[in-house]
């Protein structure tokens, strides 16, 4: 899975470091692509924005998933055309609007931002063909929808249909619906699937033309804990396969996206640190290592969740919070002798807590350890300025076997 050796040689020169491995993001781009032919991908640069990262993933012809108009100007840095970027966010501030017209095709996320964006249009005497994003009248699980902070209800989409019809400067041309991440039961977003086909439809119907795009979101879980299974891509393709060509019969102008970050980056990704002390207290062996809540602090929010329920499989609370222990330990030493030891970070709080009592080879300062599943949402969400430490290092791992900073 890693180069031990490589690993090593890196942690001479750094204390604490991200590796993202450009081989395993080319081989699941390439699985996506092969096993969902009939969809365009996007990638959600919240999940991991290095630069390397983005050149990987938009040279294979993936467009942007945008949530800032920082995000949106990567994208375009990339070389992305306005039509491949995407920018979908709730509440927007009037500087992303007024930033981002024009340059991206924007996701308005309420019935008032659609009106904002009509008024910056008249203000610059242009027209803006935007999207929508839309709450459905269904869930993942049920029948019927929910509240929520993102998008628009459908009820009040269709209700105000005329409405948005005799915009004169915006043109609704699109919609997007985004309910939950992480899905590993490709059963459930064939689904999910086959009632946004059934959406798209309904609003296409409506709006008296068919739509330029129908934006399914994203879902595409990846196995963080040892008790996940992989989500079966190929099946999911195949599963809805019937209902999308009978969708593009009847709309053959309509683009079909899904969104992708954690699967195309998430495993692709490791941390590394190192055992800056040990010690025992009262009997209990005790570990130290650098920058783990200040440099990947998925460890330390799970902890921080077990403290609040013995539950064994606690709900996801995505990104934050996915399981117990989403990733795996290993050890780069000799040791052949074990011990239980709880892994503890150098931060002056008690909330930099890692693993307690986990059995692993014997520790001993200046060993490095690593943890998989650190591509996506592990750098992004660490509060590197904790204690004014020196943040980790982010490096990439090109298909040629460079390392890049």
């Amino acid at each position: 899975m890693f180069d031990r050796t490589l690993l090593l040689k890196l942690a001479q020169t750094h204390e604490s470091f991200y590796l993202y491995d450009q081989r395993v993001m080319l081989s699941h781009l390439f699985q996506l692509r092969s096993a969902i032919p009939w969809a365009h991908f996007l990638y959600s640069i919240k999940a991991n924005p290095h630069h390397a990262v983005l050149h990987t993933v938009f040279s294979q012809g993936f467009g942007g998933d945008a949530a800032s108009l920082g995000e949106v100007e990567l994208c375009r840095m990339h070389g992305l055309k306005p039509e491949e970027i995407f920018f979908s966010a709730p509440g927007k501030p009037a500087s992303a609007l007024a930033g981002a017209l024009g340059r991206c095709t924007l996701v308005a996320d309420s019935l008032g931002e659609m009106e904002r964006i009509e008024a910056l249009a008249e203000e610059r005497e242009t027209t803006a063909d935007i999207g929508l994003r839309v709450n459905p009248n269904f869930t993942f699980t049920a029948d019927t929808g929910a509240p929520g902070k993102f998008g628009v209800d459908e009820e009040q989409l269709f209700d105000a249909m005329d409405r948005l019809k005799a915009m004169k400067r915006v043109r609704l041309v699109g919609i997007h619906v985004h309910l939950k991440s992480q899905e590993l039961d490709e059963a459930v977003l064939e689904r999910y699937y086959r009632k946004l086909l059934k959406l798209a439809e309904r609003v296409a119907q409506a709006l008296g033309r068919p739509l330029a795009f129908l934006n399914l979101g994203s879902g595409l879980g990846i196995p963080f804990g040892a008790q996940d299974a992989s989500l079966d891509v190929s099946a999911l393709g195949v599963g809805v396969s019937a209902q999308v060509e009978a969708f593009r019969r009847r709309f053959p102008e309509t683009k079909l996206y899904i969104e992708t970050g954690r699967f195309v980056t998430g495993r692709a990704g490791i941390y590394a640190t190192h055992v800056t002390d040990v010690k025992t207290s009262r009997g209990k062996r005790y570990a130290l290592l650098a920058n783990t809540l200040n440099g990947f602090a998925r460890p330390s929010l799970a902890q921080l969740v077990g403290q609040y329920t013995h539950a064994a499989q606690p709900p996801m609370w995505e990104p934050l919070f996915t399981c117990r222990r989403p990733y795996r330990i290993y050890v780069l030493n000799d040791a052949r002798e074990t011990e239980t030891v709880t892994l503890a970070g150098n931060l002056c709080t008690a909330a930099d807590l890692v693993e307690p009592m986990i059995t692993l080879p014997k520790l001993s300062v200046g060993d490095v350890v690593v943890f998989t599943n650190a591509g996506c949402y592990a750098a992004v969400i660490s509060p590197f300025q904790f204690a004014s430490l020196e943040p980790p290092a982010q490096l990439f791992l090109t298909e040629e076997g460079q390392v890049l900073d």
